[in-house]
């Protein structure tokens, strides 16, 4: 456990399942190491209005991470080589079983922290992150985990992560919000993340998402 778990009394459940193990196998979707993925070009005017997502051209993938949610549930980050982007995939059963939902996010920000100040400020009970609703940029998002009336935990999870040459275990404590955009069957989702690498590096990522459909993307 590190330094922001004690200090958050939280503690992320083990990554028993590897990327490792997945790496050079095809998942779903087609996606695999060194493939492509091809967003379809429609999209960009599709959402131009009502999200600030960015949907980039061809992406090359360059690194898995899988998170186990219990219950068969699991969620496959795929990393591309612009890494201000990455494709999140929900699937049921197997690992690569059944998808769920599939999410592009884009990095907004990635700010190192070093102290328990710092910490508390950016990402516990100092800071907004964990109220019911969050403001960012000026458009309000509702949280998606957890019920409590006031501020709610931060939830955590551990992340294995795969790519060229290394692999290694990627502590999370994350907040999900969301809204509606007025788009059949999507949203815009804002994941606050505070992380620590395998060297204790700690920082907090912020990403905005869009649910995508699958056939908005190909792979070659």
């Amino acid at each position: 456990m590190g330094w922001f778990d004690r200090l958050m009394g939280l503690e992320a459940p083990n990554a028993n399942t590897t990327a490792g193990d997945h790496w050079s196998a095809t998942g779903p979707l087609g996606l695999a190491s060194g493939k492509q993925i091809m967003f379809d070009a429609t999209l960009k005017l599709l959402f131009d209005g009502n999200s600030t997502v960015v949907v980039p051209g061809n992406q090359q993938i360059w690194g898995l991470g899988i998170i186990d949610l219990w219950q068969s549930n699991w969620l496959l980050r795929y990393y591309m080589n612009d890494q201000d982007y990455w494709l999140q995939v929900h699937t049921r059963g197997d690992v690569y079983g059944q998808v769920e939902s599939v999410i592009l996010f884009n990095y907004l920000s990635f700010v190192g922290i070093d102290t328990d100040e710092e910490l508390r400020r950016l990402a516990g009970p100092e800071s907004l992150i964990g109220l019911p609703t969050y403001t960012y940029d000026g458009v309000e998002y509702t949280r998606e985990w957890g019920t409590e009336a006031g501020q709610t935990e931060l939830v955590a999870f551990s992340e294995s992560v795969s790519g060229p040459g290394a692999s290694y275990v990627r502590e999370h404590h994350s907040m999900l919000y969301s809204r509606d955009i007025g788009l059949t069957d999507r949203r815009e989702f804002l994941l606050f993340s505070v992380e620590e690498d395998a060297e204790g590096y700690v920082a907090l990522s912020t990403s905005l998402g869009i649910s995508l459909y699958t056939t908005d993307l190909n792979t070659f």
